[in-house]
């Protein structure tokens, strides 16, 4: 990928050091001055050809002109500049952008750069609100239904990068992982002292990315971890401009890790034989790939609504019902709030999600129909537990499509008629006539209640912590 900013910049250098002028230059390399020109400002890319003239002209090689780095600092002050004032926060006050001359001094040029580079930084810090985010996830999930969960172009990207590894099949070794990261330049580090705010670190400079020293147990993180950090790269990801932005970038990075560990290809075939075979089951999916079962339950919702002509749903809860993420296409009821958005509400006490954690035995899947005013829905739920507490890991498909799955044979059913309150939100009459005036509850308060989102260049990471452990782990000079 190539900046064409920084290449018309480094154009300029070497045309200026040559001591010749736009027209002087285009000249010799066939070209009218006001076409090199718009090359240098960086609103055109030049031929490979007129790239090769240019650098025999200028005495110079072209891997010299491609090289990413600014030519001097004054050309990464005006670079600088230029992109914070193309950002929606300086876009947003209508002013017109400031142009350096060479008449501005170094100083001058360093004063509004720091200006401007403030202004954006207090523009993230405001937008970083939890309503923003709410407002953000809620548009992000909406778009990711109407296109049935699916990045195909991620998807293609994923089988290309494991095709130049020579990945011929099963579960993705962490020695595979680490070849796809050193053809792109990086080697894999792993540290017992990562900021605490983060889940990996990349140092662009030296070309390492910093990991945990273990995976999740009996799960694939170091894999998807460094899979995550290396979409960032492969996707051509820059800081994020707002909340928006980091949602989307954090959804693509998730997805091609899973459509890495559990390839196109190969899952679709799976998937497609055991429906066949009327034995669909989420925790066979997760164990033929070597994945967690939260994994193996969202990739199958990417895959199902366009591979297997089937509607699923997806649901992740807490101990407490809370929602924590969730995909649906199949119309199931899902708790939204009054902007629509899902994640944090309360699931139905009714459904699976919820029922399974009453189960004394955890070790395999519980499956159970519902009766929903949206109709009736079959579910798989596995429950689990983390540093949050347990959870639960819910996929399902509407009653019509449930004799694809195996335990679809269940004998498990509930009614849930939410958001009727009546349904399980509200105690009985009986209950709260003995209890209202004769109980006294202490709330516990969370954390994030009341706190807004962390601010920095990325949403919840500390930049001082980050940049910190970066200076520290950097190779001695």
């Amino acid at each position: 990928m190539v900046d064409a900013a920084v290449l018309g910049h480094r154009i300029r250098h070497y045309r200026t050091a040559a001591g010749l002028t736009l027209d002087a230059l285009g000249e010799a390399i066939g070209l009218a001055g006001s076409q090199l020109s718009l090359i240098e400002n960086g609103h055109r890319e030049p031929k490979l050809s007129h790239l090769q003239a240019i650098a025999e002209s200028l005495g110079v090689t072209s891997a010299q002109l491609l090289d990413p780095e600014p030519p001097s600092e004054r050309s990464a002050l005006e670079l600088d500049l230029q992109r914070l004032q193309e950002g929606a926060s300086y876009k947003r006050l209508g002013l017109p952008a400031v142009r350096p001359t060479r008449a501005m001094s170094d100083d001058h040029l360093r004063a509004l750069v720091g200006m401007h580079r403030e202004l954006d930084r207090r523009a993230r810090e405001a937008i970083a609100t939890p309503e923003q985010a709410r407002r953000d996830a809620t548009e992000m999930r909406i778009a990711m239904r109407e296109q049935a969960n699916s990045l195909p172009e991620l998807d293609e990207l994923a089988e290309e990068q494991l095709r130049a590894v020579g990945y011929d099949g099963g579960s993705l070794t962490h020695r595979t992982v680490s070849e796809m990261a050193a053809r792109l330049g990086f080697e894999l580090v792993y540290v017992t002292d990562l900021p605490h705010s983060t889940r990996s670190v990349t140092d662009l400079e030296n070309g390492r990315i910093y990991l945990p020293p273990a995976s999740i147990p009996g799960g694939h993180g170091l894999r998807s971890m460094a899979l995550q950090a290396l979409a960032h790269r492969l996707l051509g990801h820059s800081e994020p401009q707002d909340y928006r932005d980091f949602l989307r970038q954090r959804l693509e990075i998730n997805y091609f890790a899973a459509a890495t560990l559990m390839p196109r290809t190969r899952a679709v075939d799976y998937l497609r034989r055991a429906k066949k075979e009327r034995n669909l089951a989420v925790e066979d999916f997760r164990d033929a790939f070597g994945v967690t079962h939260e994994t193996a339950a969202m990739r199958f919702s990417n895959l199902a609504t366009t591979h297997l002509d089937m509607r699923v749903h997806f649901l992740r809860v807490g101990e407490d019902g809370a929602l924590s993420r969730v995909y649906e296409n199949d119309g199931i009821p899902v708790p939204v709030d009054a902007s629509g958005h899902a994640e944090g509400q309360l699931v139905c006490r009714k459904f699976a999600a919820r029922t399974a954690f009453e189960r004394t035995s955890r070790t395999t899947e519980f499956y159970q129909y519902t009766d929903t005013p949206g109709g009736t829905f079959w579910c798989s739920t596995q429950t689990g537990s983390g540093t949050d507490g347990e959870f639960s890991i819910s996929f399902g498909v509407r009653f019509d499509d449930a004799k694809f799955f195996r335990g679809s044979q269940t004998a498990f059913r509930e009614v849930s008629t939410c958001p009727d309150e009546r349904c399980c939100a509200r105690p009985s009459d009986a209950l709260q006539s003995r209890w209202r005036q004769q109980s006294w509850a202490s709330a516990r308060m969370h954390q994030h209640t009341l706190a807004p989102l962390p601010s920095g260049t990325y949403p919840g990471v500390d930049d001082a912590e980050l940049y910190e452990f970066l200076d520290r782990h950097a190779p001695a000079l």
